[in-house]
C-alpha cells in the first residue's frame, strides 16, 4: 500500500491507471464494528443518508505525469467512517470535479441542498467513484463526471469541449482529479438551465448554481480546497 502525492499541489495528469480490485479493502474488514456504530450514529443525525456503495483507495501513486492505483469496493458507511480517521497510511479517498467553464469565462459550481451530508457547502458537482466507473477493472473519469454532473445540474459534458489533461490535488479531505469542460453558453444561461434542472427534479441533490467569476470570490460554505482550483482555473485561462 503506498500514497506519494504532495500535499496542496496542483498537478498535470496525462495518464490514468486506476484499477479496481475484487478483494475486499483491509480498512473495512479491519475496522467492521467501529463501522457499524458509526454508522448508527450518522443516521441518527441524518436519516436521510443511504448506506450504498462506492470505493476507497488502498494505494495511489503519482509519477512522471501518470497517476496509478488500487481501488476496493466498500460500504459508504465506511467512507464515513475514514472521514474521521484520515489518517490512516492505509486507505484513501479521490474523487472526480469536472470544471464546467462558460463562454464569459465564469466557472459553474453548485451549493448542495440541505437534506445532503455536505449540507450548503459549495464546490463543482460531483460524486465518490462507483463500482459502474470501473470498465473492465480500469477507471473511467469522464463516466463518473458526466453521471454526476448530469444527476445534479442536468448538463450534459458531452456537449462541451473538454480539456486533454486532468489535474490533481491532494488534500486532507481526499484527492481532487479535475479537468475543465468548456461550454458554448453564457454563465446566465447555463445557470438558467439548471434552476429548471432543479425545480423539475422532486428529490433535488442542489439547492443552487453558484458562479465563480474571477479569483477573489470567497463564498460562504466553500470547500476548503475550492481556492486552490478557481486561483489556478483563472492564472491558466
Amino acid at each position: 500500500m503506498s500514497f506519494n502525492l504532495p500535499a496542496n499541489v496542483i498537478l498535470p495528469v496525462d495518464r490514468i491507471d486506476v484499477r479496481l480490485d475484487p478483494s475486499p479493502h483491509p480498512f473495512e474488514r479491519d475496522n467492521a464494528d467501529a463501522i457499524a456504530e458509526g454508522w448508527l450514529e450518522h443516521r441518527a443525525g441524518n436519516p436521510a443518508l443511504f448506506d450504498g456503495t462506492m470505493v476507497l483507495l488502498s494505494s495511489l501513486t503519482y509519477e512522471g505525469g501518470l497517476l496509478a492505483g488500487v481501488c476496493h469496493e466498500v460500504r459508504y458507511s465506511t467512507f464515513l467512517h475514514w472521514r474521521r480517521h484520515s489518517d490512516t497510511p492505509h486507505a484513501h479517498h479521490a474523487f472526480a470535479h469536472a470544471m464546467p467553464v462558460t463562454s464569459d469565462g465564469a466557472l459553474v459550481a453548485i451549493r448542495m441542498a440541505p437534506h445532503t451530508l455536505n449540507a450548503g457547502k459549495v464546490y463543482f458537482a460531483a460524486g465518490s467513484f462507483e463500482p459502474e466507473d470501473f470498465v473492465g477493472g480500469q477507471v473511467d473519469m469522464h463516466r463518473n463526471m458526466a453521471r454526476e454532473v448530469t444527476e445534479e445540474t442536468g448538463l450534459d459534458l458531452d456537449a462541451a469541449g473538454a480539456e486533454q489533461r486532468h489535474h490533481l490535488i491532494s488534500t486532507p479531505g481526499g484527492v481532487v482529479i479535475f479537468r475543465r469542460y468548456r461550454f458554448a453558453e453564457t454563465a446566465g444561461e447555463l445557470t438558467a438551465r439548471i434552476h429548471a434542472h432543479i425545480a423539475a427534479d422532486p428529490d433535488p441533490e442542489i439547492s443552487e448554481p453558484v458562479v465563480i467569476a474571477d479569483a477573489a470570490v470567497r463564498l460562504a460554505g466553500l470547500m476548503a480546497y475550492m481556492p486552490a482550483l478557481t486561483d489556478w482555473h483563472f492564472s491558466n485561462p
